[in-house]
């Protein structure tokens, strides 16, 4: 028994040799930042191993040489000044010898000063977007994995939950500054492989950054509980060599320049009710029936209906409203940001035709856009 605690005791401390190749342990990443935390930790470990190795040793060699069947007779004394001085200074000492190496990290991690590019990153439920300050770009982040996937109907992909239809693509070997906020609740941005994990507050700026040397894919997660489909909310980071960077964001602006004359060309069309509901369901099961449901029935007590709803089957105006510039006070977020004036007109109107609404509405980009420049 007592070869048996010894072993186990031991083999805690000798646990660290073989750390990256543990699947337990954590992972040195690919930021100096990142390199410093693991760095921290390994240190704190091995300070924690060598604590238990000398109080577990102390306790077993006590167990085994002072027992009762060796006729050993137990002391009896009252306090030491001392022994209570020594516990009391050594603990104290080790704190300090912790809290010197974790200080310098910390401060390390906080200061995002003389940063190359910002980043400004909104949590909302249950999507990411990323606006680039100074370069007129933005863009939503949102779960792909397919929803055979999730529903069991289909084998799990490599990046199941992991994987999304925009990334975030950042330059290496640069220092970029975010800044993190959130629409509704609170969110929590988070890549392990950057040591970067910095809660979203409504009406809150916190700020976090990272320079990364190795470009790759990168990918983390929500780390707060911030729904039902918390865990729908990935987070997939490209970092790209400085070169390709500059010419991904010259494209960027070149196909939202695109974007805004696609936009323009949309409200000369007229779009029939087959080309409404064929775009608005896809729109519809992209973003709106997580929580309103694929069946239009939503989540009692959560979630309202739009099957026979007051919304869908009333007034045209108000259905549009509430799509293009959400409703305060409620988890209604504002697609007018999101979705393109064609796909607002289709999702409205989807809901005004789908699960025997059958207004028979087809509603027109020009109808959406007069709502949305009130």
């Amino acid at each position: 028994m007592k070869y048996t605690l010894l072993g186990l005791i031991f083999a805690c401390a000798a646990l660290p040799a073989h750390a990256e190749k543990a699947l337990w342990n954590m992972t040195p990443g690919v930021t100096e930042i990142s390199q410093q935390v693991y760095g921290l930790h390994m240190t704190i470990f091995y300070i924690c191993c060598v604590i238990a190795v000398l109080v577990f040793g102390v306790m077993i060699y006590s167990l085994l040489h002072h027992r009762k069947s060796k006729g050993v007779t137990p002391a009896n004394f009252h306090e030491s000044t001392k022994v209570e001085i020594a516990w009391t200074v050594i603990p104290f000492l080790i704190l300090i010898g912790m809290a010197i190496p974790a200080t310098s990290t910390l401060i390390a991690m906080e200061d995002p000063s003389d940063s190359d590019l910002t980043i400004q990153v909104t949590g909302s439920q249950w999507k990411w977007h990323y606006q680039y300050f100074g370069h007129d770009v933005g863009f939503y982040s949102l779960l792909s994995t397919p929803k055979e996937q999730i529903e069991n109907q289909a084998d799990k992909g490599e990046n199941y939950l992991l994987e999304v239809d925009k990334p975030l693509v950042i330059p290496a070997n640069r220092k970029v500054r975010f800044l993190m906020t959130s629409d509704d609740v609170i969110h929590s941005w988070w890549v392990p492989a950057f040591a970067v994990k910095k809660d979203a507050n409504p009406g809150f700026i916190n700020e976090a950054w990272t320079k990364v040397s190795e470009p790759g894919t990168y990918r983390g997660q929500c780390a707060e509980l911030c729904g039902k489909d918390h865990g729908y909310m990935p987070i997939v980071v490209e970092v790209l060599p400085e070169a390709e960077f500059d010419q991904w964001l010259a494209d960027q602006k070149n196909a939202a320049s695109a974007a805004a004359q696609a936009e323009q060309a949309s409200l000369a069309q007229t779009l029939t009710l087959e080309e409404s509901m064929a775009l608005g369901e896809q729109v519809y099961m992209g973003r709106c029936a997580a929580c309103h449901q694929p069946n239009g029935m939503g989540l009692p007590g959560v979630f309202p209906a739009i099957k026979d709803s007051p919304i869908a089957l009333g007034d045209t105006t108000a259905h549009i409203d509430i799509v293009v510039n959400g409703k305060a006070g409620t988890a209604m977020q504002a697609f007018g940001s999101q979705l393109s004036l064609k796909e607002l007109a289709a999702v409205v109107t989807y809901q005004r035709n789908a699960w025997e609404n059958g207004t028979g509405d087809v509603i027109q980009t020009t109808e959406v856009d007069a709502v949305a420049g009130q």
